[in-house]
């Protein structure tokens, strides 16, 4: 661990860093831990006002934090916002599946043509480095949101082709979905448990990788110093069947004068796939596996003809039990877990 740190901190110390979507649950806590390793300055670059101010309140004694409106469809304000920047972390993007599938040219304007400003804006401005924050919907995507982000995805790595003589490198890290970060389904059933139900799920086999943001973040900071270009970075997580999920939390909130909260199977959402993958096996033929991440370099020596899929439905769930054991240890559960401690 200590090793890790001196690492992480020598990749970040004195840098000029640029966060878009800096505002959101991945954006900021990004900054969060980013801070901890000495930037000369962090950006933090977004188009939601309210949470800018929030986190100027939250921050108000960091005085090597700048706080940018914008947005990354506008390429100019983008350019002026990436001016002698050292590394890009780029997690502004359109997530939530459902939005995407209704508006979804208004996924394309941010996450496609958003990230192809980005890429070059960074070449222009010679940023070293640009690591572009990518998700598990865009591995085989039967929806918009992950077909947007595929392509946002092919776009940072095949910068590394064509930027000719431009210093930038282009990575890519890729990981699953972040419990406990907003719109995310563990905040809904806590206030669903909470109102004495019903919890509403899509479908009965639903199953989806977790894990918590900063879990997350710590490993896509570990990617990016390590990144020399051209990378994705695939992050191990551990898989959930939804309705194990659902049981736990209304196992742990447990109170016999509310009664018993229900499930209730509301029908799939638009776009939305009954289990996710992570790397395909294709892929892995091009895939280095570490302790912890999968290493992708799609324009990089074939490996071996091992070809393996890591999808929820290869991967292992975790039991009851060791769901209950992550959220106590996460502190994810809120009441619930209180309540569970309680007993």
């Amino acid at each position: 661990m200590a090793r890790r740190a001196v690492m992480l901190e020598s990749a970040y110390s004195g840098k000029r860093i640029l966060v878009t979507g800096g505002t959101g649950s991945i954006g900021s806590e990004i900054v969060e831990q980013l801070l901890q390793f000495h930037p000369s300055v962090v950006r933090i670059f977004s188009r939601n006002e309210h949470n800018q101010y929030v986190l100027q309140q939250r921050w108000r004694d960091r005085r090597n934090l700048r706080f940018l409106i914008g947005d990354i469809r506008e390429k100019e304000r983008l350019n002026r916002a990436c001016e002698d920047i050292d590394i890009i972390f780029h997690a502004a993007a359109l997530k939530h599946v459902p939005a995407c599938e209704y508006n979804p040219f208004e996924a394309v304007k941010t996450n496609v043509l958003g990230t192809q400003n980005l890429i070059e804006v960074a070449l222009d401005q010679e940023v070293d480095k640009v690591i572009a924050i990518n998700t598990d919907k865009s591995v085989s995507p039967i929806n918009t949101m992950g077909a947007t982000k595929l392509l946002a995805e092919k776009l940072v790595i095949a910068a590394n082709l064509y930027k000719g003589s431009h210093r930038t490198r282009f990575a890519s890290v890729r990981f699953g979905n972040v419990i406990g970060s907003a719109g995310s389904v563990l905040p809904l059933f806590l206030k669903q448990i909470k109102s004495g139900g019903p919890v509403t799920i899509t479908h009965p086999e639903m199953e989806r990788f977790i894990m918590t943001v900063p879990q997350a973040v710590r490993l896509t900071l570990r990617a990016g110093a390590q990144a020399a270009g051209g990378e994705v970075f695939i992050l191990k997580m551990p898989a959930v069947k939804i309705t194990d999920l659902a049981d736990v939390l209304i196992e742990m909130a447990a109170d016999k004068s509310n009664g018993k909260v229900e499930l209730k199977f509301v029908g799939r959402r638009a776009g939305e796939k009954t289990y996710e993958e992570l790397l395909t096996p294709d892929e892995s033929a091009y895939t280095e596996e570490q302790e912890d991440m999968f290493v992708l370099r799609p324009f990089g020596e074939k490996r071996g003809d091992n070809f393996r899929i890591y999808s929820t439905q290869t991967n292992g769930r975790l039991s009851k039990e060791e769901i209950r054991d992550f959220l106590l240890e996460h502190g994810l559960a809120g009441e619930c877990g209180e309540r569970m401690e309680a007993k």
